[in-house]
């Protein structure tokens, strides 16, 4: 009951209602979210479907759809996270969250949270978008889809540690969210095959998760394809997982009791 207590706390009362108390906001929100897919859908349908048809990738309405969709839960989240520790500094209170008794660590995962619940609804109103445009899902691969969302999710929650942890060592200046929210689009398979990259950008492709889970979710939503065909995708997400999740972990925690040692938690 206290876990759920704080999952109302910090998604619905200081999430949702903050968002929608501001009304002009939320409606630019929205439109920041729809607007893309039609600026792909009008500008890059002619060449887009020549270019992804001949890397055998299929319709690139359907292709950029799912690929905005899911963007969100590696570039907002990552940088959702590293604002919020920054607001905090800034406004003098982020000793409060940290130093209460639920601590540093749980700070990090209910801001998160927030980030989710918000791209979760940005994903429903692009793929609602997408199918108003033509683009059919398959419901069989709604039980794989959802295992490559849960993937993705810990792999972003691994990075947004890491890029938590320098923003509170450096306060400004954070070359992970500046990355992943600035280069995410071009390298992450998300509007264009990462075939069409190339050689020595797609090998950094090949290392972001975004790309192998995207992958993913177009065979799972798109084609229907099984499990035992994605799961080479899945593997992979399963070794970022592995990875980043203790090294964003001890990084972020070590950043913390740096900064405390030092006295600047709450420096700016």
């Amino acid at each position: 009951m206290n876990i759920l207590s704080k999952l109302y706390a910090y998604i619905y009362l200081r999430g949702f209602r903050v968002w929608f108390s501001y009304k002009t906001q939320a409606v630019l929100t929205l439109l920041s979210w729809v607007l893309p897919v039609f600026t792909y859908y009008f500008t890059g349908t002619a060449l887009g479907n020549s270019i992804v048809s001949k890397l055998g990738a299929g319709n690139y309405t359907a292709f950029f759809v799912i690929g905005l969709a899911f963007q969100g839960y590696v570039a907002s989240t990552i940088t959702t996270a590293s604002q919020r520790l920054r607001n905090e500094q800034l406004y003098g209170t982020i000793e409060y969250y940290v130093l209460a008794p639920s601590g540093a660590f749980s700070f990090l995962v209910y801001t998160m949270l927030w980030g989710l619940a918000l791209n979760s609804l940005s994903a429903i109103v692009i793929l609602l978008v997408g199918r108003a445009l033509g683009v059919v899902y398959t419901v069989s691969g709604l039980l794989t889809a959802s295992l490559i969302i849960i993937l993705l999710v810990l792999s972003s929650f691994g990075i947004a540690a890491m890029s938590g942890a320098v923003v509170m060592v450096t306060k400004q200046g954070n070359p992970i969210a500046l990355f992943y929210s600035t280069f995410s689009t071009l390298m992450g398979n998300v509007v264009f095959p990462v075939t069409a990259l190339p050689f020595y950008i797609r090998v950094v492709s090949y290392a972001i998760p975004l790309t192998w889970a995207l992958q993913g979710l177009r065979g799972a939503l798109l084609y229907g394809e099984s499990l035992s065909l994605i799961m080479p995708d899945i593997m992979i997400l399963l070794v970022f997982v592995i990875i980043l999740v203790p090294i964003g972990t001890l990084s972020y925690i070590a950043a913390f009791n740096k900064a405390r040692r030092d006295g600047t938690l709450s420096q700016y």
